[in-house]
């Protein structure tokens, strides 16, 4: 059985070419992906997951999704890390966020991110990286 970190490394590989398929083959078909802290209803099952990602995919010119810690408990990897990206209309986005990855076997079958929402709206508009954000996610990743 491959490490939980370890998947989700692929997983991390996958999205920074925006490889959809890349990133489903390791969920499974009735995955939940809690992907708005709460504020939006989870994403239910591969083929909802599909259609989230493919309408986020075309919008990213670049990703630089990292993790700076992770832990394995039972069948969950808890992660901290940054999502961050650049659009394809210039905004350059950078959101610290908590996932914790439930497992069943080598695929995840809940994903909750935790992360503040308002991050992602302001940058998303031209708010820039304040230097708070910047100390948040000036860390070396794991892995590199």
């Amino acid at each position: 059985m491959t490490t939980k970190l370890a998947v989700m490394q692929q997983i991390i590989a996958a999205w920074h070419k925006q490889d959809v398929e890349g990133v489903l083959a390791h969920v499974t078909d009735d995955v939940v992906w809690h992907n708005s802290s709460g504020y939006a209803p989870a994403v239910k099952g591969k083929a909802a997951m599909r259609a989230a990602l493919e309408t986020m995919a075309p919008v990213i010119a670049k990703s630089a999704w990292r993790l700076f810690e992770a832990a394995e408990a039972g069948n969950v990897l808890f992660t901290e890390g940054v999502d961050e990206f650049w659009t394809k209309s210039g905004a350059h986005v950078a959101v610290p966020y908590i996932g914790c990855f439930e497992y069943r076997g080598d695929q995840i079958c809940n994903w909750r991110e935790y992360f503040d929402g308002r991050i992602s709206s302001e940058m998303k508009k031209g708010a820039p990286l304040t230097d708070e954000l910047n100390t948040l996610i000036s860390r070396p990743a794991i892995g590199g």
